[in-house]
């Protein structure tokens, strides 16, 4: 099965990049994510086995009862890949607690045998696929404002032809 940990979404926070989204699309072509798919990504599991699903559950276990709820507060926007197909993103501070809990996390599915996409962690909230954005560049936006999230999930991930779908697996409140 397909997987990821990810941090979700306050509220408010989902509502005001959605509102960024629908500005940014008067000047940016591409797949825009819908609202319900933000999330930011602390481990691409990939394929993953039941025994390792289980280990990572043990893994979100642990942290849930080492952490308190974290900030995110959006800085910037950002791009992977070229200007005509891009992914546009939404980037976070690294802010101390929360690049301490995606080690914490990193390192408990390492020591726990799960595999998971090793690169860096950069904090981001993925906007759009597939962007062609007008001159390279990215236009100047306001930023939302900062918000807190106490939920960090573990998804499924199944890809289709409209894009992915994520059914969250197994969810833990951090500060429990």
């Amino acid at each position: 099965m397909r997987a990821f940990i990810a941090l979700d979404i306050p509220p408010v926070l989902r509502e005001d990049v959605a509102a960024l989204a629908r500005q940014l699309k008067t000047s940016v072509r591409g797949r825009f994510v819908p609202r319900e798919n933000y999330h930011v990504t602390l481990a691409f599991l990939g394929d993953a086995t039941e025994r390792e699903l289980a280990d990572a559950m043990l893994v979100l276990d642990e942290a849930a009862s080492r952490f308190d709820p974290v900030d995110l507060a959006p800085d910037g926007l950002g791009k992977f890949g070229r200007a005509h197909d891009a992914t546009l993103w939404l980037g976070f501070m690294q802010d101390p607690a929360l690049m301490e809990l995606a080690a914490f996390v990193r390192t408990g599915l390492d020591d726990a045998g799960v595999s998971f996409d090793a690169k860096s962690f950069l904090p981001h909230l993925t906007i759009a696929r597939r962007a062609a954005l007008d001159h390279g560049m990215l236009p100047a936006l306001p930023f939302p404002a900062p918000g807190q999230t106490d939920e960090l999930t573990l998804f499924k991930s199944t890809l289709t032809s409209d894009g992915a779908i994520y059914e969250p697996i197994y969810t833990v409140r951090l500060g429990d």
